[in-house]
């Protein structure tokens, strides 16, 4: 029962900060839109102490509550900037990031992300029974 405590409690929070990004600003709560008026707005402030926050308090959780899953000690730097790239190219290219679609969107009935999610973790399932089922040398 334990391991179902913290992911509820990341839950919660998301659900809370998107609720009170919303009610704040009247924008709806998504990383890749926040990243990109931080790069490309005139008015930066609030999208850069946003993204401040998340790094201070990712930062902080991740320290104070131990890990529950290995991150694997080499890393390719090459694979991990593809991987960057075609994920920016893809949150270009689906007008949002999965969490603004799968937290934001969905919460709003918006079609577009309801279909964007769908499409996101059906490709996901694709993607995991590629890698782990068929024999791929």
């Amino acid at each position: 029962m334990e391991e179902y405590i913290n992911p509820l409690i990341g839950g919660l929070l998301i659900g809370a900060t998107a609720t009170f990004y919303l009610f704040s600003t009247g924008k709806v709560l998504g990383i890749s839109g926040i990243l990109a008026q931080a790069i490309f707005k005139k008015d930066k402030m609030l999208p850069i102490v946003f993204l401040i926050g998340l790094i201070i308090g990712g930062s902080f959780y991740g320290n104070l509550i131990p890990q529950m899953t290995a991150f694997p000690e080499n890393r390719n730097i090459w694979l991990l900037i593809a991987s960057g790239l075609l994920v920016g190219y893809g949150t270009r290219l689906g007008s949002g990031c999965t969490s603004g679609h799968g937290v934001c969107g969905i919460s709003r009935l918006s079609p577009r992300s309801i279909i964007a999610t769908i499409v996101f973790i059906s490709s996901a399932m694709i993607t995991v029974y590629i890698v782990k089922f068929l024999p791929i040398n």
